[in-house]
């Protein structure tokens, strides 16, 4: 049996769930990473069985600091043994190949919910493998994020980050490169482009407090500054509203000017790196060339401050593991917005006149002078009046669309014909009338006719009963309201309709989206949604592995990836543009603005697809000589972002527990600004709801997104001509205020031309002196424009 015995002063946290050799020994590689400062943790693992051989000479090797219990979390006195009580965390780790996923996630919830009755204050982080499982976490009372529990939820990010890399190809490789830690070693033997891969996956991302230096600066000037003269690439800011509410992560902010003792976000080869941010000073660094010598100097104001903020750092963190402060969970703080009288906060005054509007349209006035919001007599909240059924079906069905869910009283209000642009509630996302999966289903004539251009092609291998993947979280970042609706990919989904009839409650309210009810296998199929010209092809697989060979897991997918690279494209296509004059209605659904020439050859179609066994990624790329035994990370088809597994999500477990501002980061970029707020109302399962556009919504669109520049024309094109990236660093963000975060380029540098589907590779964050190509395309961070998008080639107006 035994007790732990915790050394004074020591740490210690308690990791139960699916506890195997592999995901131990990937969970230990990562926590246990030197790049960590000061990881001084002792790690307890909890398991109802006995460890096996492999396991037990895995946990010996590591005696210092790691130690096995066997028993169940969910009886209080393992718990007691183990004491979870005094841990500073509690991590659940979830079987990532389980043949149910729900089953899975529900076995997790009990095991928080078991941790949470014995201990309150524990703060736990878990792992799950559905999104929709995330609202039962919220049922939990004592489950609080403001105190450091955290969810990490694989299908939410792992189809987040693909649905990035549909805007920015590789962008997922380079993410997921970000928070694992690793440590590289280049040699003169590899090719040139591994070498320059590999440096880049060398980078993680760090906080540290900026020094009193930055003070009064603007997030532009101190990016530059931190990049010429501390080398290091500053990402974000913690920004502390004036009403004291909740710190919010500003990702590349604009013009507001940075307060004493911020928070940044740095990506940097090492934590020892980023305390440079710390130590800087303008009055003895400001003349120092060589960045390694910047070091704590003996300004006197600058050494009060230091002791000022550590101090105030500590004492915050005792508190928030300890007390934490405040007693409202997740639920309460979100309804404390003002969400349950939305219409009385999204008034307006004419211009000309008294009477109250909303989205441009009178607001009926009650006999008190007040928004009438009764329902035959009765006051009844917004949320109830949603779900009403209405009076009057048969007005709904002018047109021959059918509004659903829609009351009377609401139809006044809510004019969605005459509105030009939706969105949802809360402002973050793109939103429309529900849609019945019947109208969105195109038969392969249909879907010929269609001019699709620029879109994104979903090949979904799925069976009618398979678990639910969440289609939701693909859709979702590309319907993020921080673009413009013409700027929107149009998402085509070849696969099987009955499977889709499931998903189909969480997309009916995500504008542009079309079904073609066929196999992602045929290549009729795939020519009916022109596969050749789109900007990327989603292969996925919703069906369960057999336990009999993990290893034909991903069979179906990498027979479709071979299928469309096999595939050859020109005369054999019907040319589309003689139908253009076609009434059909579906003829404009594709972006017609925008009209190039497709690939010839299915290997230059861009894809990515997503594997479930690591070593399968060996059979993706005919001509690369990778090892079977290669890590994933070291492959070419992932270090050119075309491939993408599950297993690489591991390493944010230790992530959050080191830095929980990183997970939070990582989840605003990749899921387009899902907030806790939003949450709340999907846990609802009724899916997105529309919303007033109101100036506070509105603000909403003001947030930064992740684009891919060309080097090859455009105003970026003369640093393409043998500049450094320096450079082009520093005239990005003065000129545009665009922040570059690393660079796509052509793994064959003997190709002049620029012909963008050839092999490309990513360089996360290259050094100050790297030479740039004119065929290179550049990671960068955009912000929100309002009037006219400089870099997608396309204007609008609001």
């Amino acid at each position: 049996m035994g007790w732990f015995t915790s050394q004074k002063g020591r740490r210690h946290i308690v990791v139960c769930g699916h506890i195997t050799y592999e995901s131990v020994s990937h969970f230990l590689k990562d926590f246990l990473h030197e790049d960590r400062e000061d990881v001084d943790v002792e790690v307890v693992f909890l398991h109802r069985t006995p460890p096996g051989l492999e396991l037990e000479g895995l946990i010996k090797r590591h005696f210092t600091t790691v130690t096995f219990f066997q028993g169940s979390i969910m009886n209080t006195v393992d718990l007691q043994r183990v004491k979870v009580h005094e841990a500073d965390a509690c991590l659940v780790l979830a079987n990532k190949y389980c043949p149910d996923p729900d089953a899975e996630d529900a076995a997790n919830i009990m095991r928080v919910i078991s941790m949470k009755n014995y201990c309150e204050e524990s703060r736990i982080i878990i792992q799950l493998m559905q999104y929709h499982n995330k609202a039962y976490l919220l049922n939990i009372p004592s489950w609080d994020w403001k105190q450091g529990d955290d969810v990490i939820c694989l299908a939410e990010l792992k189809l987040g980050f693909i649905a990035q890399s549909c805007l920015a190809p590789g962008f997922s490789t380079m993410m997921a490169n970000l928070f694992a830690m690793r440590s590289f070693i280049t040699s003169p033997d590899m090719a040139a482009w591994q070498n320059d891969y590999l440096q880049g996956t060398g980078c993680e991302m760090y906080t540290e407090t900026l020094s009193p230096s930055f003070s009064g600066m603007t997030f532009s000037q101190a990016s530059e500054l931190c990049f010429v003269k501390l080398k290091l690439l500053l990402l974000a800011i913690e920004v502390k509203p004036i009403d004291g509410g909740d710190t919010k992560i500003s990702i590349n902010p604009q013009s507001s000017k940075m307060p004493a003792n911020t928070v940044g976000f740095f990506i940097a080869q090492s934590a020892e790196e980023v305390k440079r941010a710390w130590f800087y000073c303008k009055a003895c660094h400001e003349d120092v060339k060589d960045e390694n010598l910047i070091k704590k100097c003996k300004c006197k104001h600058l050494m009060t401050f230091r002791k000022g903020v550590r101090a105030i750092q500590l004492v915050g963190k005792t508190m928030a593991n300890k007390t934490g402060a405040t007693p409202a969970t997740p639920f309460s703080a979100a309804l404390s917005k003002p969400l349950l009288n939305i219409k009385n906060s999204v008034m307006a005054k004419e211009e000309n006149g008294s009477k109250p509007v909303m989205n441009g349209r009178l607001v009926p006035i009650g006999p008190n002078g007040l928004v009438d919001e009764t329902y035959g007599g009765y006051h009844i909240s917004y949320e109830v009046k949603k779900l009403m059924p209405t009076n009057k079906p048969a007005d709904q069905q002018k047109n021959g669309k059918m509004e659903v869910g829609i009351a009377d009283d609401q139809a006044k209000d809510f004019d969605f014909a005459k509105t030009e642009m939706k969105y949802d509630s809360t402002g973050m996302f793109h939103w429309t009338p529900a849609r019945s999966i019947e109208d969105c289903i195109l038969d392969r004539n249909q879907a010929a006719m269609t001019v699709l251009n620029g879109h994104v092609v979903v090949c979904l291998f799925a069976d009618p009963d398979s678990p639910l993947i969440g289609l939701r979280n693909l859709v979702m970042p590309l319907r993020a309201s921080n673009f413009h609706y013409h700027e929107l990919k149009h998402v085509v989904i070849v696969g099987a309709v009955d499977y889709l009839r499931r998903e189909w409650k969480t997309l009916q309210n995500l504008p542009k989206i079309s079904v073609l009810n066929g196999s992602p296998l045929s290549r009729a199929d795939l020519r009916a949604v022109n596969v050749n010209l789109c900007d990327m092809c989603v292969i996925l697989s919703a069906k369960v592995p057999s336990n009999d060979d993990p290893t034909l897991a991903d069979k179906e997918a990498i027979l479709a990836s071979l299928n469309i690279k096999a595939m050859t494209f020109g005369d054999i296509i019907t040319n589309i543009e003689s139908m253009g004059d076609s009434k059909d209605a579906l003829n404009n659904m594709g972006d017609t603005t925008v009209k190039r020439p497709g690939p010839i050859y299915g290997t230059n179609v861009p894809m990515i697809t997503e594997l479930v066994n690591d070593s399968n990624v060996q059979f993706l790329d005919q001509d690369d000589d990778d090892d079977p035994d290669t890590e994933l990370y070291l492959t070419q088809p992932f270090a050119c972002g075309t491939a993408f597994a599950v297993s690489v999500l591991d390493s944010l477990m230790s992530t959050t527990y080191f830095n929980q501002n990183a997970l939070t980061l990582i989840r605003s970029l990749i899921t387009g600004g899902a907030t806790p707020e939003l949450e709340i109302i999907l846990a609802e399962g009724a899916g997105l709801r529309g919303g007033y556009s109101t100036p506070d919504t509105l603000s909403h669109r003001d947030r930064c997104r992740v684009g891919q520049i060309s080097l090859s024309d455009g105003p970026l094109a003369t640093f393409g001509e043998g500049r450094k990236y320096q450079d082009l660093f520093v005239a990005s963000l003065r000129n545009y205020g665009m922040l570059c975060i690393g660079l796509y380029r052509l793994r064959d540098a003997a190709l002049t031309t620029v012909d963008a589907t050839s092999k490309r590779y990513v360089i996360t964050n290259p050094p100050f002196d790297f030479g740039l190509l004119p065929t290179d395309q550049v990671y960068v961070l955009l912000p929100f424009e309002r009037k006219q998008s400089r870099f997608s080639f396309s204007e609008t107006e609001v």
